[in-house]
C-alpha cells in the first residue's frame, strides 16, 4: 500500500506541472494587454505601464514568468492581483463559500442519486424504474443555466419559498436551491451508473450464491450487492467533487453566490491572470487529491483489489 501511494504521488507531480503550465500558457498568451486594460479608455503613461509590467514580471519571457510563479507558489505565495490584493486573500474569502456549496451539492447527488439508482436497479422494468430513467434523462438534457432559471421561477417567483438570488452567501439555507441545481446533473449520472452496476451484479455468481445460502435480503443487498456496485460510482463521485467546484461558475453567477466561480468569472473578464491561475491551480490540486483518495477507496469496497 505504501509503495502504491508513493508511486501515485510521484505520478501526480508531472501532471501537476503539466496542468499548471498549460493554464499559465493559456492565460498569459491571451490577446490583449492586461496592464493597459487597467486604465480602460484612458491613455496610460508608458512609464507607469512599464513599471507595472516589471512589478508583475510581465516584461519577462513566458517560461521565466512560469518559473517565477512556481517558485513563489511553493513558498505559499499565489501572487498579487492587478488590484493590489493578495490572491491568497481573495481565495480565502471565496473558497469557503464554494466548498460549502459543492459539499451540499455532493451530499444531494450522493444520497438522492444512490437511492434512485438502487430502487431503479432492483426494480428494473417497473414503473419506478421508468420514472427514474425519464427523470434523469430530462435532467441530463437540460443545460444547467436553464435548470437554474426554471428552479428560480418555480421555487422563488411562483411559490415564494426562497429568494431568487442569494443575499448572504454564508447562510446555508440560502445555498440549498443553488446546491440542488449544481448537483442535479451529477445526480442523474450517479443514479444511472448505480442502476447499471446493480443490474450487472444481480446476475453475478456470487449474488446467486449469497441468495442460495439463505442470507437475509438486507444482508445480500448491503454487504454484497451495493458494496460491489459502488466501485464505478465512487470513481465518478471522486472526480465530481472537483468538477462541482470548478463547474460552479454558472450556478454561482445566476444565484449571485459570492464563491470562487464568481471570482473566477470576473477575473477572466478583467484579464486578472494571477487570480485565474491561482484559482485553477488550487482546483487542479483538488482534482489530483480526490483522484488519489478514490483509488485508495477501491480496496475498501472490493477486498479482491490489491495494490502492488
Amino acid at each position: 500500500m505504501g509503495s502504491y501511494v508513493l508511486r501515485r504521488v510521484l505520478q501526480m507531480i508531472p501532471v501537476f506541472f503539466g496542468s499548471t503550465f498549460l493554464i499559465f500558457l493559456m492565460v498569459y498568451t491571451l490577446p490583449g494587454d492586461p496592464v493597459a486594460a487597467l486604465f480602460g479608455d484612458k491613455a496610460a503613461d508608458p512609464a507607469v505601464v512599464a513599471n507595472l509590467k516589471h512589478k508583475y514580471y510581465l516584461d519577462q519571457p513566458l517560461w521565466k514568468q512560469y518559473l517565477h510563479y512556481m517558485g513563489n507558489l511553493f513558498q505559499g505565495d499565489f501572487g498579487t492581483s492587478f488590484t493590489g490584493r493578495s490572491v491568497t486573500d481573495i481565495m480565502a474569502d471565496a473558497f469557503p463559500v464554494t466548498i460549502r456549496l459543492a459539499l451540499m451539492a455532493f451530499a444531494f447527488e450522493l444520497i438522492v442519486g444512490l437511492a434512485l439508482g438502487l430502487v431503479s436497479g432492483l426494480r428494473r422494468g417497473s414503473v419506478q424504474d421508468t420514472l427514474v430513467l425519464v427523470l434523469t434523462l430530462v435532467v441530463i438534457s437540460i443545460p444547467v443555466f436553464v435548470l437554474a432559471y426554471i428552479a428560480q421561477t418555480i421555487f422563488a417567483t411562483n411559490l415564494g419559498w426562497v429568494t431568487p438570488t442569494v443575499q448572504d452567501s454564508k447562510d446555508l439555507s440560502q445555498l440549498i436551491l443553488p446546491a440542488i441545481v449544481l448537483g442535479s446533473l451529477s445526480l442523474a449520472y450517479v443514479a444511472r451508473l448505480t442502476r447499471t452496476s446493480i443490474g450487472e451484479n444481480l446476475r453475478a455468481d456470487y449474488m446467486r450464491t449469497a441468495v442460495a445460502k439463505g442470507l437475509p435480503r438486507r444482508t445480500v443487498i448491503t454487504r454484497h450487492l451495493l458494496r460491489n456496485s459502488l466501485i464505478p460510482v465512487v470513481t465518478f463521485l471522486g472526480t465530481d467533487l472537483g468538477a462541482l467546484m470548478g463547474g460552479a461558475i454558472v450556478t454561482e453567477g445566476i444565484f449571485n453566490v459570492q464563491g470562487i466561480g464568481n471570482v473566477l468569472y470576473r477575473a477572466i473578464n478583467q484579464k486578472e491572470g494571477p487570480t485565474v491561475v491561482g484559482i485553477v491551480t488550487v482546483l487542479v490540486i483538488v482534482y489530483l487529491v480526490a483522484s488519489l483518495i478514490v483509488d485508495l477507496l477501491y480496496a475498501v469496497l472490493d477486498p479482491r483489489i490489491r495494490y502492488a
